[in-house]
């Protein structure tokens, strides 16, 4: 890795011995080496990332669409109840009007 060189530079110019400046370089070359993601590992995961929200999408129009058909079935219901009630409210209106 090209700015390992300039570090070894660095630690032997501040009077380091060799082989210590050499053991800094080469455990931060290995510590780098498997902590830091590279451009592949970042790819790698925006695509994974990408298809799970590609999922989450599929998931959240499905339940949308269940919400929807729920919502158009309770619409029905309500509708067809209040109907009724209204045509006992009005036949318990006449029956009243009636006998007075």
């Amino acid at each position: 890795m090209d700015y390992l060189y300039p570090l070894y530079d660095a630690l032997i110019s501040i009077n380091v011995p060799n082989d210590k400046a050499r053991a800094v370089v080469d455990a931060m070359e290995r510590d780098m080496a498997t902590t830091i993601a590279t451009k592949a590992d970042l790819q790698l995961l925006r695509t994974e990332l990408h298809q799970e929200c590609a999922l989450i999408r599929k998931d959240m129009e499905i339940m949308s669409n269940r919400i929807d058909n729920r919502i158009d079935g309770l619409s029905t219901t309500m509708t067809i109840r209040l109907g009724s009630m209204l045509m006992v409210g009005i036949g318990l209106l006449f029956a009243a009007l009636k006998l007075a």
